[in-house]
């Protein structure tokens, strides 16, 4: 049956194409993160907390109380006590004897699938019942193959599995078909929901289906409707079935199809701007959830060959109602959400669905695997409304609505480099959203919104007291300052302009500071090892170079990777200075020491003066340095001092005051006079009311025209980060007297 009959739906809500965070409707209600739930707090009492554990795919109990979730490598399904979701508490960690993939829970029981496969050939697996009433395994079934997904019915009276049988990617380039193939696993429940067939699980015969290896069907994930139907995806062969649990037939089975996305990132370069399209991809859909009994929708991330950027809402009989086309990409561009490094490959990789019906309406949510959020849309029938983004941790993978509770629940798997997986909450109810505090305008000459992320510093316009400048990092191939409009919320990035006419292969702009004489001074970090010199540069409004300015020689000799990171002009004593925040200690530094470096732009003199910096206070070691320096006028200066670390982890993230009044900066190879320095905030509690992982990297600090504090997160362009900035009031300026 041709996947492209009936209504095609395809456009932008007005959310996407003007940058807005979210669609103010009347009534309009949203969803609040109220809990972070680190999975490896889920360990037993003395295991290492370094030990990997992850969550995948979540569920829920009927009363939505207790969660239960996937751990891989701990080859375990893991129960926690949700009662109080501000106060998520351990319950047990189920051994599975093998690699659970997926997990459903009904009245009594919990049902996962568990691979047991010693290869890509023999493939096994089973499925495990763990009784609610004691978490001990009730019963093992042979599933007939390697599990994927499971789902219960509504009723209670069927289980169904995808059987997969995944292919060997390293075995010529991954191209199916690769035997052996895969089908669904119906498994029949009596009302203790226990399997009677356990013993002789019924097979549906998914071969002969698909266009792509009709020998190989790999039947990916599958979800049931109240009438019995589970709506089966063959990601690798772009294909959707739909079966009759009771017959175990195949009543309808159709292409998945292909689908086109505009005016979105394609290039392998590290920017998220609106460099081509993708025609014509196969969608490949991954996880798929009815929204009722006659519509579903899909979530097209694609495997080997396709990947459309975005989902699509189906009917049963396989008509498309709708396709997002570039919503999915344009979000996470307006957003700061946007993985850059992925452009050329999938982009923001939507994996994830989820339906449910909070405050009589329903909803659906598409994750973003790799830009690390959540799009919620109202359903209309016809084309979904788009409400609002939710940022997530890294990863994330397994969604689930929990209306019953008010609640949605985000499973982020990714566990490495620092980055702990964990359990997200959010809370249904609120007025409005909290989240984002800065999206980007569309820029209309390309069709798009302005891509941004990695935000690394902050300046205030002087005569404006709603406007700011922020630069982007090292990420990006592109040096650029951006314009922020912060007279209404979230800010608005209203443009841009691209730093040009250096004297290097590229950049990183960690420092900007409004000159008074027009343009702007910024600083670059340099990096010995990657041949970026350590700049300060003088740059017009327009972005371009009219002045590099390099340190001393002999103190580039003692350069280390951490260096320039904030930018202030100043006037002192009738002259106009620039004073640069090195970020750590160099090698002629005593150990605990960093530099502020003046520099005379009349003279074009430097001198320098050691500011002492605090030992590390996490648990986890790391390191402490600054990141932002800001005038304060008469010679004074706020100092943005953090160490590296994240979560639970983070310790130091502060703002500190120093004065050179009365201190006399030495040249270089001079002894450097010590600055007093004087705590003045903790940012700690400002940053972690998110409810989220603790960004490491404050990274920007400014005081607007009317004196308002301004802070804001660099994101590291969504690369093995959550991906999250936070522009944050802090109040009066007043508050560092």
């Amino acid at each position: 049956m041709a996947n492209l009959r009936g209504r095609f739906l395809k456009g932008v809500s007005l959310a996407v194409l003007f940058g807005l965070g979210a669609v103010p409707a009347a009534h309009a209600e949203y969803f609040e993160r109220i809990n972070s739930y680190p999975v490896y707090k889920t360990l037993p009492e003395g295991a290492d907390k370094a030990t990997e554990t992850v969550a995948e795919i979540i569920y829920a109990s009927k009363d939505g109380r207790t969660l239960a979730f996937t751990d891989s490598p701990g080859e375990a399904i893991v129960f926690v006590n949700a009662a109080n979701p501000l106060n998520i508490q351990p319950m047990a960690r189920v051994a599975l004897g093998g690699e659970p993939t997926s997990v459903a829970v009904g009245d009594k029981a919990a049902y996962a699938g568990v691979n047991t496969s010693d290869d890509f050939i023999n493939a096994s697996g089973h499925l495990a019942v763990i009784a609610l009433d004691g978490m001990g395994i009730t019963a093992t079934c042979d599933a007939k193959g390697q599990p994927d997904s499971v789902a219960i019915s509504p009723d209670g009276k069927f289980l169904a599995i995808a059987i997969e049988n995944e292919r060997d990617e390293d075995l010529n380039d991954g191209v199916i078909p690769q035997m052996p193939a895969g089908h669904l696993a119906i498994f029949d429940l009596d009302e203790n929901g226990a399997p009677t067939n356990c013993d002789a699980v019924r097979i549906v015969d998914m071969t002969g289906l698909a266009e792509v290896a009709p020998t190989d069907p790999e039947p990916e994930f599958v979800s049931i409707n109240s009438k019995n139907q589970a709506v089966v995806t063959l990601q690798e062969n772009n294909h959707i079935a739909i079966v009759d649990l009771a017959s175990g037939d195949v009543v309808a089975s159709f292409s998945a199809g292909t689908a086109t996305a505009e005016n979105v990132p394609v290039k392998k370069a590290r920017m998220s701007d609106a460099s081509g399209s993708t025609e014509n991809v196969r969608r490949e859909p991954d996880a798929v959830a009815w929204i009722d009994d006659e519509r579903f929708v899909t979530a097209n991330e694609g495997d080997y060959e396709g990947g459309s950027r975005g989902f699509t809402i189906w009917t049963a009989e396989g008509d498309v109602l709708f396709d997002s086309g570039n919503q999915m990409e344009h979000l996470g561009m307006s957003h700061g959400h946007y993985p850059a490094k992925r452009a050329h490959k999938k982009g923001t990789e939507p994996e994830g669905v989820a339906v449910g019906e909070f405050g009589g309406e329903t909803l659906i949510f598409v994750n973003s695997e790799r830009g690390n959020f959540v799009a919620v849309y109202k359903d209309t029938g016809g084309e979904p409304e788009f409400v609002q983004l939710l940022p997530t941790h890294v990863g994330p993978e397994g969604l689930l609505a929990i209306p019953n509770r008010d609640l949605f629940a985000v499973a982020n798997e990714v566990d490495e480099d620092g980055v702990r997986a964990h359990v997200s909450l959010y809370q249904y109810g609120a007025d409005t959203p909290s989240y984002p505090s800065i999206v980007s305008i569309t820029d209309p000459e390309k069709g798009a919104p302005i891509g941004w992320g990695a935000l690394s510093a902050l300046a205030a316009d002087p005569t404006d007291a709603n406007r700011l400048y922020a630069v982007s990092d090292s990420f990006y191939d592109d040096a650029r300052i951006y314009t922020l409009d912060i007279s209404s919320k979230p800010a608005k990035i209203s443009s841009y302009v691209t730093v040009t006419g250096f004297n290097q292969s590229k950049l990183d702009l960690e420092g900007i500071s409004v000159a008074r004489d027009g343009g702007f001074w910024l600083a670059s970090e340099g990096h010995p090892e990657n041949d970026r010199r350590h700049l300060l540069l003088k740059v017009g409004t327009d972005g371009a170079v009219q002045e590099e300015i390099t340190l001393p020689q002999s103190l580039i000799d003692q350069a280390q990777r951490f260096s320039f990171e904030g930018v202030a002009e100043f006037e002192m004593d009738g002259q106009t200075l620039v004073a640069v925040a090195v970020q750590r200690e160099w090698k002629d530094d005593p150990k605990g020491m960093t530099k502020l470096a003046i520099y005379n732009p009349a003279e074009k003199s430097w001198g320098f003066v050691h500011y002492p910096l605090d030992a590390p206070k996490s648990a986890a070691g790391g390191w402490v340095g600054l990141s932002e320096i800001v005038s304060l006028g008469k010679g004074r200066f706020a100092i943005l001092e953090r160490d590296n670390k994240g979560g639970e982890d983070a310790a130091i993230k502060q703002i500190t005051t120093v004065s050179l009044e009365g201190v006399t900066p030495a040249a270089h190879g001079e002894e450097l006079p010590v600055l007093e320095k004087a705590f003045k905030v903790d940012l700690l509690p400002a940053m972690a009311k998110g409810k989220g992982w603790v960004l490491d990297k404050p990274e920007g600090l400014t005081i607007t025209a009317d004196g308002r504090l301004i802070l804001v997160t660099d994101n590291d362009g969504v690369d093995d980060a959550p991906g999250e900035t936070q522009l944050i009031d802090l109040g009066p300026a007043s508050r560092l007297n």
